[in-house]
Parts: C-alpha cells; structure tokens; sequence
C-alpha cells in the first residue's frame, strides 16, 4: 500500500460521503462463528473418533455395582430395571458393529439378501452422517438399525454429558438419514454381560434411563483380528442349542474375510436347523424402531448437512491454504532473489550525474507541529533546490511559521482549502524547474536525499522515483512494529517492483517526478484517496518507467497509537482499491501499462487484498489444527514461517544499513499488527463492496521530526521543537 496519504478538504470540491459500515462486521463475525462452530464439529467427528478395534484388551476394572442379575443374565438388557433378555433357542442374531462403509457393508447386504436373512447393524453417528444413503438402505432391505455411539468412543470411559452427547447425536442423524428412531444400542468396546465393569454398568444404566436398550453379546467372531474366513466361521458357529447374538463387522478395515466368511456360515447353520433374526425378533421385542419426530428427521438432516459440509470446507481450506503457504513461499523467495539482483544492478549508474536544480513541493494542511524541521531539511540539501510549501488553508499558522523561518529559497503559496490534489498542482503549476520532489510536511529529508533521488532521471524513459520512507518515531512496539514494516515490507516489495518494471506507488513521503510526465497524465487526480498510488499507476499507463532509488532516504512519523494506525491504513487500503479499480484497464494493455495491469496489479490483488482476506481463516484453522491435529506440528509450521520472516527481515535490515535489534518484536507483530493489518483490508474491502466513499481523516501529529545531520541514515539526536524560530 502506498506510504502516505494525506488529508483530504472538508472544502468546496466534490462531496464525499461517510456510511458508517456496521453490517459486514456483523456478517464477518457470524462467518467467523460459523466457520469456528464447522471446524469444532469436524474437530470432534473426525479427530475426537476412537480408532481403536473393539476386541482390544482392555484394563480389568471393578464390577462390585453390577447386579448380580444382569452379569449372569442375557446379553439384551434394560438398565433402569436392572433386567437382561436372552435370545431363543436355536436362534442367532448376526449383528455388525462399526458401518456404514461405502466399500464394505453394500457387500455384505448382498450376501444377506441373497441369503434371505435380516441382521442387526449398530451403526456410528459420525459414519451414517457420511454414508446416509447406506443406512436408508439398511433399514429398507428390513434389517434392524441401532446406536454405536456418534465418535466411537468408550461411553464407561466417558463423562455423563458426553455419553448422553453421544447417543442424542447418533440417534438425530439416524433420524436424519433413515427417517426413523431405535431404541438398541451397543456400547464400542463392550462384550458379555460377564465382562461389565462398574463404569461400564453406570453407562448401561444411564443409556437405559434414556430409553434404550443395550445390546451385548454371546459369540464374537473375531473378524477385527483377520485370522482368515474359516476361522471366522469356526468363532461364530453355535456349540450348544442356546440362542446367541454374533458380533461382526461392516466396517473398520478390510473386511473381505467377514464377506467369506458370511457365505459359508448362513447356509451352513440354516442346514443345521438354525433360524436368523434380528435382535429385535430373537428377545420378543415388540418393537425396535418407530417413525422419527418432524423435529428430530430435521434436526438430523441439518447436522448431516453440517458435517458433510464441514468435510468440504475443510478439504477445501486444506488445499486453499496450502497453496496459499506455497504462494507466501514463492513471494518470500521471489522478494529476497530480487533484491540481490537490484543491489546488483544500482551499482551501475543511470548515466551521466544530473545535476540540474529541482523544485521542492511541501503540501500543508495544520502541519506546525513538523513543518519546519521537513523545510530545514530541504534547505540543507546537498542538491540546489528551490522549496515550495502550499498551504492548504492551515487554521494553525503552517504558512505564517514556514515565513517566519525566512529562509533562503522558500516560498509559501496560500490556497483556500482545497485538498492534497488541488495543493500538489498548484506547486507543479508554480514550480521553476523540471524536476519535481513532492515530500509531506511530516517528513524530514537526508541531505543527499534528493540530489540521491533524481540520478534516475538520467534515463530518458523514468518518469517518477520512489525514495525511501524511514519511521522516525520507532520507540515503543507498535513505533518497532511500523519501522519493521517499512524496512521489509515496504522497501523489498519495491526493489521487486522495480526489477518487474511495475511500481504501483511513489509514495507522497518520499517522490520526484519529470514535469512532462506529470503533464502528460494531467497533474495529480483527486478521485481516489491514495492520490500517490493514482499517480503513479497513471504514470505506468501512460509508458513512463518507474523506479527504486534506496538512497534516498526520508524520515517521516508513523501513527504512535492503534487507532491512529487503523485510520491511516484504512485509507490507504481503500483509496489503493479505488486506484487498482479505475487503472485495471492495464490488465489488458501492452507495453509498460501491461507490465503494470499483469504483474502490478495482480501482485497487489494476491497479496494486498486476498491473502488478507484469508487471514481470520488461517487463524482459526491455526486453532484448530492445535486442538485437534498436531500441535508440534502446527506450532512447527508456524515457526517455520516466522523463521523465514526473521530471515527475510535480517536482509532488508542489512540492506537498509538497519540495526536488527528491533527484530526480536517480530513474533509479537503476529498477534497485534499483523491482525489489524488484515481487518483493515477486510474493512476496505467491504467499504469498497457498499459502494461508500470514506471520508479523508487527518493523521494526528507528534513533532517527533528531527534534523538529519548524519548522513550514514541514523536518527540524529538534536530535535528541533515546533515553533523553536518563530519564538526567538
């Protein structure tokens, strides 16, 4: 973005007005819940899911609270009465735990139909969710459907409300999915009735104080070892006459051993007498399942339709931020390369040393409180110059002090106030020379800053240069934060611009422009709030090149407080939309306006608008991927990346001839000023999409401004306070 815009009029030009915008933080903080409320769902459906195979051994606990009559009891049981239910004789329930799986359970409703025989499948929440289709499926072929749990976790294990999290959940998207409710349900992890243990039992007894009833079992096959389809038959097959309820598998692996397996064991028992039930018909239930609630059918398709949505989202911001690190990757590499090869080529001269004498324009509006120091600095140049302050109908006596200096080669120009635009013109109109520096009246030049920044008019074809913009006022984190920022955001961004031919910003701090040009394009536009980035876009169009020149060395004052920060990067960001908005003519231009349109201008879109715009997203994602996934991980990419920046800002800091002591702020930049940097753009961006006009703030002063007299670049000691000569 451009380094300094400055105040526009309350006058009597075109009118602007200021929508306060308050819907789009609205609707930014609903997306922001609700991208948060989809990434905690996925978070627990995906990440909280235990993946563990039900027949693990499992730590032996006590089993002093279960009655006597449910351990010796029948696998079916009723835990608020405390009573257990066991199949009839001669008859076997085939139930399968863990689906429904796309590959897996389809093969095995083949085999059943095939077979004539109707199962029990006690299904997980999370996967009827991502299978629905397999669950309505189930419940048409007229197979029981029951409850395993919504994640797959040990409900014994398990808070109170997470079990009750569990099993409401589950039945809501079996709801969802099939359009009725069950009342079975199988505990993961569980067996026999022998094999409770006190939590399992309080479980047991909750889940039936809820209304269900919990399913255990007599036989399991051990399918979820895979010892082979034989021995799967040789595990399930019946010893006595007594009925038996069978555990197998519809998911949770490769389960081509159970399809095998099935294909033997039904024709094998029925041959030898056996009949096939549901859990349902073998205990007598009257009845399993019935119609789900309108409430409940719709409560289930809406978190079906959040989970399969949230997996979506988060495949899609899986890939969109990964191509956005390659993209930053990419930046950082292509930022640091160019500059080398611009160090490189600034070694050799533009040409012959240009020496002609330059006009100076100082726009001012209420500026006592630094003008003078920025006069001073001029004066002393080691380039002849003539200085020009416009005074743009000051209230606080700009023009009066400026006079009072008398120094040599000053002239002060009253206007009515008018704006930057209009001041800026009327010094390029009363301007002696060719050669034109534009410096604000909050900035300080070095004294060979401008003899430095006009060498590159000795090409022909350079029409404007950008000089470099120092902070001033860099005490305090926020003041480190900015300097940071100008030294290795600003300035290596420039060198690469400069290399590509596609300076987007001359910034109003630090600029020297050719007459000509300037009067090729008509003078300086005020349609935009970033006049500067207008400008200079302008220039680009019009074939004129725009260069770099790190010599040139300006100091000026950064906002000294967030809020000021906030509305000087707001309209900086605006007014550079409104400028890539009115020139994206150059995408399709040829020659330097294409260079511009295609590399400029896109260069600002990526990483100046939708990278910004991205950043609430990789924050919370950042969150989640702590919560959820691997926190060394994630905290290792963030390092990564931090690493890099530290990196890069060690060469911008060495370039710059910069101490790198303010470096060590850099990871603190990342939760303050990196965060406000992007809800300005956010801010911008929706300002720009409302169609509002914001209204040009002035940046509050400090007269931090003090005399270069080194010219090494370092802040000189010796201030010069506001209004020291007009008291003398």
């Amino acid at each position: 973005m451009s380094k300094n815009r400055r105040r526009r009029s309350r006058g009597r030009h075109s009118p602007v007005r200021n929508v306060p915008l308050r819907t789009h933080w609205l609707l930014l903080t609903t997306l922001v819940l609700t991208l948060s409320a989809a990434l905690l769902l996925q978070g627990y459906t995906q990440h909280l899911f235990d993946t563990r195979p039900d027949g693990i051994p499992r730590e032996r606990r006590a089993a002093t609270s279960v009655p006597a009559q449910v351990s010796s009891g029948g696998p079916v049981i009723d835990g608020a009465a405390a009573r257990t239910a066991t199949p009839a004789d001669r008859t076997i329930a085939l139930t399968f735990d863990d689906g429904p799986d796309p590959v897996w359970t389809p093969k095995i409703l083949d085999v059943l139909r095939r077979h004539d025989v109707r199962a029990t499948f006690f299904t997980v929440g999370n996967r009827v969710a991502e299978n629905p289709g397999l669950a309505r499926r189930i419940v048409e072929d007229g197979h029981q459907i029951g409850l395993h749990s919504f994640t797959h976790t040990d409900l014994g294990s398990a808070s109170r409300w997470r079990r009750s999290l569990e099993l409401r959940q589950t039945q809501l998207v079996v709801a969802g999915a099939t359009g009725v409710t069950t009342p079975l349900l199988r505990p993961p992890y569980s067996s026999s009735s022998a094999a409770l243990t006190d939590a399992d039992w309080d479980a047991v007894r909750q889940a039936g104080q809820d209304g269900y009833l919990t399913v255990l079992t007599t036989r399991d096959s051990e399918d979820w070892r895979r010892p082979g389809a034989g021995q799967i038959v040789a595990n399930a097959t019946p010893k006595g006459s007594g009925g038996e309820i069978v555990l197998l598998h519809d998911a949770g692996g490769d389960r081509a051993q159970t399809v095998a397996a099935l294909e033997q064991l039904v024709p094998r028992l029925k041959a030898g007498g056996w009949r096939f039930t549901t859990v349902g018909q073998a205990v007598s239930l009257p009845r399993t399942t019935q119609p789900a609630a309108t409430s409940d059918r719709l409560q289930g398709l809406a978190l079906i339709t959040a989970i399969r949505g949230g997996d979506a989202v988060l495949e899609a911001l899986s890939w969109l931020l990964w191509g956005a690190g390659a993209v930053s990757l990419l930046r950082a590499v292509a930022v640091v390369v160019a500059a080398r090869r611009h160090v490189r080529m600034r070694r050799r001269p533009w040409g012959a040393p240009v020496t002609a004498p330059v006009s100076v324009i100082v726009p001012a509006y209420n500026e006592s409180a630094g003008i003078e120091a920025a006069v001073r600095s001029l004066v002393a140049s080691d380039h002849p110059v003539e200085v020009i302050v416009v005074d743009d109908g000051s209230t606080d006596g700009t023009a009066d002090l400026v006079e009072a200096l008398r120094l040599p080669g000053v002239r002060v120009i009253r206007q009515q106030n008018a704006g930057k635009p209009a001041a800026l013109n009327t010094g390029i109109a009363a301007a002696s020379y060719d050669l034109l520096v534009m410096v604000d009246g909050d900035t300080v030049f070095e004294p060979d800053a401008v003899r430095m920044i006009v060498q590159p008019f000795a090409h022909r074809r350079v029409g404007a240069v950008s000089g470099n913009a120092k902070v001033v006022n860099r005490g305090g984190l926020l003041g480190r934060w900015q300097h940071i920022e100008y030294v290795v955001g600003f300035n290596l961004d420039r060198r690469l611009f400069d290399l590509a031919e596609c300076m987007p910003t001359v910034p109003g701090a630090v600029g020297a422009f050719r007459r000509e040009a300037l009067l090729r394009v008509g003078g300086v536009s005020g349609t935009t709030l970033a006049e500067d980035t207008d400008l200079t876009m302008a220039l680009c169009r019009d074939g004129w090149r725009v260069v770099y020149e790190e010599r040139a060395k300006a100091w000026t004052e950064a906002p000294a407080t967030l809020g000021a920060l906030w509305k000087q990067r707001y309209r900086w960001c605006y007014g550079t939309l409104q400028a890539m908005w009115k020139h994206r003519g150059a995408l399709t231009q040829r020659g330097q306006a294409g260079k511009l349109g295609r590399r400029g201008l896109v260069y600002l879109l990526t990483f100046q608008v939708l990278l910004p715009l991205l950043a609430p997203v990789v924050d919370i994602f950042a969150v989640y991927g702590l919560v959820f996934l691997d926190p060394v991980r994630i905290l290792g990419l963030w390092t990564a990346f931090l690493v890099l920046q530290v990196l890069m800002g060690l060469y911008a800091f060495h370039l710059d001839d910069e101490r790198p002591g303010p470096l060590w702020s850099l990871p603190l930049q990342q939760f303050v000023h990196r965060q406000l940097m992007y809800l300005v753009v956010i801010q911008s961006v929706f300002t720009a999409v409302a169609g509002s006009r914001l209204r040009w703030q002035r940046m509050e002063r400090y007269g931090s401004l003090r005399m270069p007299v080194d010219p090494a670049g370092q802040v000189p000691p010796a201030r010069v306070e506001p209004h020291q000569e007009a008291h003398r």
